[in-house]
This record gives C-alpha cells, structure tokens and sequence, in this order.
C-alpha cells in the first residue's frame, strides 16, 4: 500500500513480443510510450519478487508485473467524508457529490476509498458497496477482511435495506405510491443502461413524499442492485432526476464538474442486520439535496 492505494497489476499473456516495452506499449495504447519508459526506467514497474524490470528485459509469458497507477494533475476535490460510524468491523461515511467511491479512470487519491485508507490509517480497509461518483449519501466500508465475506453476503442476498431520496418533475398523472419493473441491460458500446424488453431483473419502489412546486420529493427503494438503476427507472416514468447528465440523453462529454449542479440524488438509509453481532443497523445521511431546502 503508498498512500492509500494498492499496487495494480497486468499478466502476461502468449504473444509475439520479445520484450517486455514492446508489451507495455501494445498493452496500454493510451499510455504516452514515453512515460512508459520513464516509470521502467526509475524502477516503477516491478515482477512478482518485487525486481523492477527494463524495457528490454526478455517477455516471459504466464507471469505478473506489478506496479502503481499514476493519474497526473488529478483533480483535488473540496469535500468532506464525514465518518458516521466506525466499530474494528465496520466504517459509515456520508459520502458528497462528485467524490468516487474506488479508485478507477481519472480519480486515484481523489476517491472515499484512498482519503479514508489515509486518513483512518485503515490499510486493509474495502468497500462493501459503491455508490455512483454523481451519487451523495452513506457509503459502508469493511475494516477487517475477515468479516468482509459476511458483510458482504448480505448485499448478495438482498438483506440490506437502501433508501434514497431524490428530487425531479412533479406529474399530476403519475399514482404514488408505485412499483417500476423492468429489464435492465447496458446500452451497446455504452456505459449507460436501458430498458429493453424481456423478464424484468430490476425493481424500485418509489414513492412522492412532497411537492414543491414542479418537482417533487420521491423516496426511492430499490429491491434490486442492477447499475444506474434509480436513474433509468425515474427517466422511463418521464420524471428524470434533476441535473441527471446521463439520462434520459447523454450529455455532451465535459472533464470538469459543475459543483452547483449536483445529481439530485441522495443515498439516505442503509438498515441490515449484523451478521456478526446480530444487532440491527441504520445509518442515515446527515446531508440534504440542494432543490430540497
């Protein structure tokens, strides 16, 4: 582990490289060459002993090279990660808009997962579920990876109750409270999801808590963990959640964020029952939507 984060690491398939650079290369083609030959050449890239490699070290298939990811000139985030609990088992943040949960693409430090390694001195500590970027809320880490197994035996087996709340339209004609199934699979060279018809494999309850002028306040419970589900279920009943980028159209791609214009959408509640206490669980965001004041 430095500073928080966990080496990566690329096997070795069969191929026709004769060297380890000319892999590197055809392996990460967005890579500038150049930095790939920095990092060798300051002994950045290492094989399953720990012996840093050369560009020219002779390519051996079947074997692991290890090394750090590196994201230059990430953005810093100005947000706090509130700690709302923490036992030798468990960790509960309220995690804020536009702060990753895992390290991934551009964010690396920048992440719950890294700043709470660091900043807890919790090495060994893995998350327990995710919460999208765009997404605020309690997020559940596991300290000890002993337990994480059980903990996260509960997420698999729909044992955790999530509750959300969300701001979007307002429809007169929409009944409340309601019931959204539907079958969810990714969007043909996407990261976006969609509906499409077959047996439903995605549910959510969501239910109109207030109105407030045009939009409304809508409590939402997924019964299922299908990816960006509240999202797509909320822009195919024509009520898309406010300051959404990706539904029900894809924006047009922008690298920074617009920090007053946050994803409205709140991860409220988790409840479950301690598998290993037995006890009963609740942890509730202490954070508020910026439409919802």
């Amino acid at each position: 582990m430095r500073e928080g984060v966990a080496p990566s690491r690329v096997f070795l398939p069969q191929g026709p490289w004769q060297c380890l650079g000319e892999f590197l290369v055809q392996r990460f083609p967005h890579v500038d060459p150049a930095i790939l030959q920095a990092r060798l050449a300051a002994g950045q890239i290492v094989d399953s002993t720990g012996t840093p490699q050369s560009a020219q070290a002779a390519y051996h298939p079947g074997g692991w090279l290890w090394y750090y990811r590196a994201v230059p000139d990430e953005v810093q985030l100005p947000f706090d990660l509130p700690v709302l609990y923490r036992d030798e088992h468990l960790v509960a943040v309220d995690k804020p808009h536009f702060l990753a949960s895992t390290p991934g693409g551009r964010y690396l430090y920048q992440t719950a997962l890294t700043r709470l390694r660091q900043t807890l001195d919790l090495p060994d500590l893995s998350p327990m579920h995710r919460l999208d970027r765009e997404t605020a809320g309690v997020l559940l880490f596991c300290v000890d990876p002993a337990s994480r197994g059980a903990y996260q035996s509960l997420f698999q087996n729909r044992l955790v109750h999530k509750e959300y709340l969300a701001m979007a339209p307002w429809r007169l004609n929409l009944s409340s409270p309601l019931e959204r199934r539907s079958r969810l699979e990714p969007r043909p060279g996407h990261f976006t999801m969609q509906e499409v018809p077959g047996t439903p494999n995605s549910v959510t309850a969501i239910t109109l808590l207030s109105r407030h002028g045009e939009l409304g306040l809508y409590r939402l419970e997924p019964l299922s963990g299908r990816k960006h589900q509240l999202r797509v279920h909320m822009s195919a009943l024509g009520i898309p959640i406010c300051h959404d980028r990706f539904y029900p159209e894809l924006q047009p791609y922008n690298d920074s964020d617009d920090h007053e214009r946050p994803l409205q959408l709140l991860a409220e509640t988790i409840a479950f029952t301690d598998p290993l206490s037995g006890h009963p669980r609740r942890f509730t965001s202490s954070r508020r939507l910026a439409l919802h004041q």
